[in-house]
């Protein structure tokens, strides 16, 4: 060990992101492990490396007694006084090991330590930062695939879009970039393994926050998204000053904040609806595109409403094999009984046809 192990740990600790004093930490863990193996599992090793000159000392550590009853870890006073002429009964005296008697085999082992808490090390450091990037957007290179599962680069790792998390509508090319939604992110025995989403819902929260200025600053608020991925995303927004269009503020002016947003997910249709505490406008402003004539609460306990739409609107208030109907339903948590208004006995305002 010298200046240029030094040197060595410092240059691998800035190329992979780790503490230096971790690398020094596993390194001395790795001989210690190494020596023990060599001197006997009872043997206590205490192995310490100069930072500055990269010196390595090896102590075998004793407890120091009056009688002796465990050779290995035990010491006479009148010994360990030659080693230490300050030392009293009950404490542990340090003496320093000759390099020499640690073998090569003792050598290589420890090497192999080293290397595997390298390995070790690198991967907490990448599972500390991507555990933090939970429920956020990265993005990368998706660089290769296995016919199922996609893989993007992260730089010093990489992320698996699986076939579940794949939007069936999008075509994924090898070698572009992509946005992801980290959904996951666990440690395995192959290292962290971080997974990834194009069809979750908190990918277009983020992108919301990420285009609208006034989500980001809390000034709007995203109440609920209900998103079929690929066909049709609806978000709930709200704004506690009444001088704030919430909705307004998603669109953005001549529609650019929502349109930016819309060709990240390739053209997926996103209804903005504002958010209610009262549920009859919350589930008219959420069956949108569709006019709704009245909602009135048939269950407040179980959550039902009734909502009656124009008769020519009928069709559009359900949606393409129910789908306007059942992502109102989701986005504000109520099941909602459609009725066109020849259907419940509903006369029309003349306005509303």
């Amino acid at each position: 060990m010298n200046k240029e192990f030094i040197k060595a740990v410092k240059d691998l600790g800035q190329e992979k992101g780790i503490d230096q004093e971790i690398l020094f930490d596993a390194v001395e863990a790795a001989l210690k492990t190494s020596y023990k193996n060599q001197l006997g599992s009872a043997a206590d090793i205490k192995v310490d490396i100069n930072r500055e000159t990269g010196e390595v000392k090896v102590y075998r550590l004793y407890q120091v007694v009056e009688e002796i009853t465990f050779e290995n870890t035990q010491m006479l006073l009148e010994d360990a006084l030659e080693h230490d002429r300050h030392v009293e009964t009950g404490d542990i005296v340090e003496v320093l090991v000759t390099t020499k008697e640690f073998g090569r085999k003792a050598a290589q082992n420890a090497k192999q330590m080293v290397v595997q808490r390298i390995r070790e090390a690198e991967r907490n450091v990448i599972y500390d930062r991507y555990i933090d990037k939970t429920d956020d957007i990265v993005t990368a290179l998706l660089h290769r695939s296995d016919g199922k599962n996609y893989y993007i680069d992260l730089g010093n790792t990489e992320a698996i879009l699986p076939p579940a998390e794949q939007v069936s509508a999008e075509n994924y090319q090898v070698g572009s970039r992509i946005k992801v939604f980290v959904t996951e992110v666990r440690k395995t025995s192959k290292g962290p393994q971080i997974v990834v989403s194009r069809t979750h819902p908190g990918l277009i929260k983020r992108l919301f926050e990420i285009e609208v200025p006034e989500i980001f600053n809390g000034v709007v608020e995203i109440k609920s998204i209900a998103r079929e991925a690929g066909s049709r995303t609806k978000i709930a927004v709200y704004a506690g000053d009444k001088n704030v269009d919430p909705v307004g503020a998603c669109v953005g002016p001549k529609g650019i904040r929502v349109q930016t947003i819309v060709q990240e997910i390739n053209g997926e249709k996103i209804d903005i609806v504002e958010w209610s505490e009262d549920p009859v406008v919350y589930v008219k402003n959420a069956l949108c595109p569709s006019k709704v004539l009245n909602v009135t609460v048939e269950d407040e306990e179980e959550h039902k409403v009734k909502a009656i739409v124009p008769d020519h609107q009928l069709s559009l208030a359900i949606g393409r094999e129910g789908q306007n109907a059942r992502l109102a339903a989701r986005l504000t948590s109520w099941k909602i009984d459609i009725k066109s208004a020849t259907q419940a006995g509903f006369i029309e305002d003349n306005d509303l046809r």
